[in-house]
């Protein structure tokens, strides 16, 4: 009596281990969030006064 009662927790154990079928898991691609950039002259102010720069050095060289 002690074996079929083994025997059928043993089989109940591995029925519910081994219940549904394999499917390959969902992963969601990660969120990727680009933070701006921290200067305080955004990429045309500084452009503009590089180029100020440039003319007030050739008219001072004169």
């Amino acid at each position: 009596m002690k074996k079929v009662v083994l025997a059928s927790a043993l089989a109940l154990a591995a029925a519910s281990a081994s219940a549904g079928s394999y499917s390959e898991p969902i992963i969601e691609a990660p969120v990727i969030v680009e933070e701006a950039a921290g200067s305080s002259l955004g990429g045309g102010a500084a452009l503009l006064l590089l180029g100020a720069l440039a003319v007030a050095a050739i008219v001072a060289a004169d």
